[in-house]
């Protein structure tokens, strides 16, 4: 189904952003530099752009790696854990004696 923004006002419409209903946006300015301006390499290696990179993740490091780290573990003790419990002896000891 393709988007149309002419509906009928007795309609109900989900008006998404940029919609012609909505009031426009006021006080929002961006620019933008054309492609044909902006050569990468001047940015990685003439303004330090490698350097500047791993100094950013160097200061995110203790942010990012310690959740990960404790996901790992938490998972892998999970998993131990479900491998136990339906495994003869854990099923033994906290299954149902029904069978």
């Amino acid at each position: 189904m393709e988007y149309n923004q002419n509906v009928p006002k007795e309609k109900f419409a989900v008006w998404s952003w940029g919609h012609k209903r909505l009031p426009a946006q006021k006080g929002v300015v961006s620019y933008q530099i054309a492609p044909n301006r902006v050569s990468q390499e001047t940015i990685l290696y003439n303004k330090g752009g490698v350097f500047n990179m791993i100094r950013r993740s160097r200061n995110q490091f203790l942010y990012v790696v310690p959740p990960f780290v404790a996901a790992y573990f938490l998972m892998s003790w999970a998993e131990e854990r479900n491998h136990y419990l339906n495994s003869k002896e854990g099923r033994a000891l906290f299954g149902d004696d029904a069978e």
